[in-house]
């Protein structure tokens, strides 16, 4: 496979570094030909803006997304939107790694996002979910976090961990069209020991090289929703989010 590495993380000495590199290792040895896109040490600007596009449509006032469409029309993205949109289009699978922080991504990391996930390739025009742009690619979120197991759990203090990242396993990488595995965390980082850590990598670099065989989480087809965007009747909800609503009384 083409595996497309997005990296997110200040320290080079970090535990999630140490990670990279071994995943990294793995992967070439399994045979996949990898890229890697390490954000802060590109100094990736996350921050979007008219700067982004070489010839505007609307130069009046900034219209982020309609722009977007039209530099993908007119191949009038800055370089550095266009080498990052290159490497997504080229990947089968796309890996996300990075630290859980206030419950997301780093702020560079959703920079690359706004910025990279343009309008006319990964969406619009209907492409969403099972018709999105990027259908036929598999993703995966790797992540660390300072929090205790039982923590993320259906019961725990900070609800079960798919909740947490729905906003990106979903609405952003479902949506784009990818094929989403379930997500793998390292836990409680700063408060464990060496040799945990060691397996935690050990864990993560094992289930690597199963990771082509590996089964998507579900979503829901765009034909099992209604014309109000519902699910039809006689759809089981089959996703963390998706539920039906709890009969009113009188």
């Amino acid at each position: 496979m083409n595996i497309l590495v997005v990296y997110a993380h200040p320290e080079p000495k970090s535990f999630n570094r140490a990670l990279l590199d071994r995943s990294l290792e793995v992967l070439r040895e399994e045979g996949h030909a990898v890229v890697v896109s390490d954000l802060y040490a590109m100094g990736f600007n996350p921050v979007a803006s008219a700067e982004d596009f070489l010839q505007r449509r609307f130069p009046e006032a900034l219209q982020y997304d309609r722009e977007q469409k039209f530099a993908h029309e007119h191949q009038a993205f800055a370089a550095d939107i266009q080498a990052e949109l290159d490497k997504l289009q080229a990947c089968d699978l796309l890996i996300l790694q990075f630290p859980l922080w206030w419950f997301s991504v780093p702020a560079i990391m959703k920079g690359w996002f706004d910025r990279v996930f343009v309008n006319g390739v990964v969406y619009g025009k209907g492409r969403r979910f099972d018709t999105g742009g990027l259908k036929g690619r598999r993703a995966l979120v790797c992540t660390s976090t300072a929090c205790l197991p039982g923590m993320v759990e259906a019961d725990g203090l900070l609800a079960h961990l798919d909740l947490n990242l729905w906003h990106l396993l979903h609405g952003t990488l479902a949506y784009a069209g990818f094929e989403v595995l379930r997500p793998h965390a390292s836990w409680s980082i700063h408060y464990t020991t060496p040799q945990a850590r060691a397996d935690y990598i050990d864990a993560y670099t094992q289930r690597l090289r199963g990771i082509a065989q590996e089964e998507p989480m579900p979503v829901h087809r765009l034909d099992e929703f209604g014309a109000d965007w519902r699910l039809k009747p006689g759809i089981e909800p089959r996703t963390t989010a998706h539920r039906r609503p709890a009969p009113t009384t009188e």
